[in-house]
């Protein structure tokens, strides 16, 4: 199975401007390639048929800027030609994903905000702390390189003021020994996982608590004048706190989802609807703190690298109002009862551990086709 590896780069400052101007010509010529498909689209909307223009696709872009624009800009014949070629596929998926209504459409990327472009060609790993990209030369890094196979492309990005390479390697699964057949696990706010063996697992709340130095941070950098010296210094510190709240969130879920996939053979969560969850005001903040999509995004791919399954419930099983005891449904349960009162047969439990032991039964019972067994609880 394919697997992405990410790691730091060792630079010096001439490395560093090179990689910038690489970063800022992909920025330009996908900027440029939004902004023609937009009048494209525009065109169209006051033409007939016969006079419509046909949307560009990628090779299209990349035509057009090499007569227009890169005549005019001689500062693109600095880098590789990948970095446009790439940045205008990537725009090309974007609009594809526009049309078949699976995101919003494209926006304008911005300097300084997810700066990255990708690069293919002559990429060799020399060593294990060393590897070679067309234009820019050899590259150190921080960690060792896997030298087994070689990259066919790579991209490079930077965060707040560390520039960071990553591509993907052939790997093969790793089959480990499993201490628990099935496991139920409730995702939460309170906490992060709550299984139905009883343990319970704290999330990092990274967030919450570095807010206020965050928000200190953030009032600094609105007193100092925009575009300033003293400007771009604040700047990056809150884009180094930022990124040191990101880094605490994952290694919480890396080290949670990793521990899953190595000791159960069957694990079992819902499928939450998190964009519509974000919508409540008041839990929009803890749920963000949580990674509820990066926690189902790492333990999906993890669980095939270590040969375990992953069953997903149907978002709409009562698994909250069910009794874990005798099956009993509540009408309603409200967030704050944290503790679950069953009224049939006065069975008391903790809200989400109840919530965890329904997963298990699911599996335990033999119900290994959701769609069909979850339309009864939603009629």
């Amino acid at each position: 199975m394919l697997l992405g590896f990410k790691t730091q780069l060792k630079l010096n400052q001439t490395q560093r401007q090179q990689l910038a101007r690489h970063a800022g010509v992909a920025r330009h010529a996908y900027n440029w390639g939004n902004d023609l498909c937009l009048a494209i689209l525009d065109n169209n909307k006051s033409c007939s048929d016969s006079e419509k223009i046909k949307f560009p696709t990628a090779i299209d872009l990349h035509k057009w800027l090499n007569k227009l624009v890169k005549p005019d800009n001689q500062w693109y014949y600095e880098v590789s030609k990948c970095a446009p070629q790439f940045a205008l596929r990537h725009l090309a998926v974007a609009w594809r994903d526009c049309f078949s209504k699976k995101k919003k459409r494209p926006k304008f990327k911005k300097k300084g905000r997810h700066d990255s472009f990708t690069l293919d060609g002559t990429i060799r790993i020399l060593s294990s702390h060393l590897i070679q990209v067309p234009v820019i030369g050899k590259l150190k890094t921080y960690e060792r390189l896997p030298t087994i196979h070689q990259p066919k492309n790579i991209t490079i990005s930077r965060e707040a003021d560390r520039w960071f390479i990553s591509f993907r390697i052939e790997v093969e699964s790793i089959a480990t020994d499993k201490e628990v057949d099935v496991v139920g696990i409730d995702l939460g706010v309170k906490t992060l996982a709550t299984l139905s063996t009883g343990e319970v697992f704290e999330g990092a709340y990274s967030y919450k608590k570095l807010s206020a130095k965050l928000a200190k941070l953030q009032r600094e950098l609105s007193r100092k004048s925009f575009g300033s010296s003293n400007y771009q210094k604040a700047k990056l510190k809150v884009q180094k706190l930022h990124r040191r709240i990101a880094n605490l969130r994952k290694d919480t879920l890396h080290k949670l989802t990793s521990h899953l996939s190595k000791n159960h053979a069957v694990n079992v969560i819902e499928d939450l609807n998190v964009s519509g969850m974000m919508a409540n005001h008041k839990l929009a903040k803890a749920i963000a703190d949580m990674g509820f999509y990066e926690f189902r995004r790492q333990l999906e791919y993890k669980s095939k690298l270590y040969g375990s399954k992953l069953v997903i419930v149907d978002r709409f099983y009562p698994s909250s109002k069910t009794c874990s005891n005798c099956g009993e449904k509540k009408d309603s349960l409200l967030l704050s009862e944290r503790v679950f009162c069953c009224e049939k047969c006065h069975y008391q439990i903790d809200r989400d551990l109840n919530a965890a032991k329904n997963l298990e039964k699911l599996v335990q019972l033999g119900e290994s086709n959701p769609p069909d067994f979850y339309r009864n609880f939603r009629d």
